[in-house]
């Protein structure tokens, strides 16, 4: 049997999205019960973190292709034990930084 956390980590990440959209749109409508709201928010905070786990990891794997450039282009799973997780840390202290502010606006929480 799964589990609900089985269920969710095997979402793809546009339906997660989608049904977090969907949240958002009728927690905003205004007219939900308390205890409907609750749920949906609770819902949303789950769908939230799933979508940003995805992200860090796809992330991840970006970063190693970057740092490679030059190799075959080939998709490898991150590895948290090689030299290679800090790419993002070493490009970003020799990259121009952008203005922080433009994240902020992608956050839906």
């Amino acid at each position: 049997m799964t589990t609900a956390r089985q269920k969710n980590a095997d979402m793809p990440f546009e339906k997660a999205l989608g049904e977090l959209e969907e949240i958002v749109d009728k927690m905003e409508q205004g007219d939900m019960p308390l205890d409907k709201m609750i749920q949906c928010f609770e819902r949303g905070c789950s769908l939230s973190k799933l979508c940003r786990q995805k992200l860090n990891k796809l992330e991840k794997k970006i970063e190693v292709l970057v740092k490679d450039n030059g190799g075959d282009g080939d998709w490898e799973e991150f590895d948290a034990s090689s030299e290679r997780k800090n790419a993002a840390l070493n490009q970003a202290e020799t990259a121009p930084h952008e203005e922080e502010e433009s994240q902020d606006e992608d956050l839906l929480f």
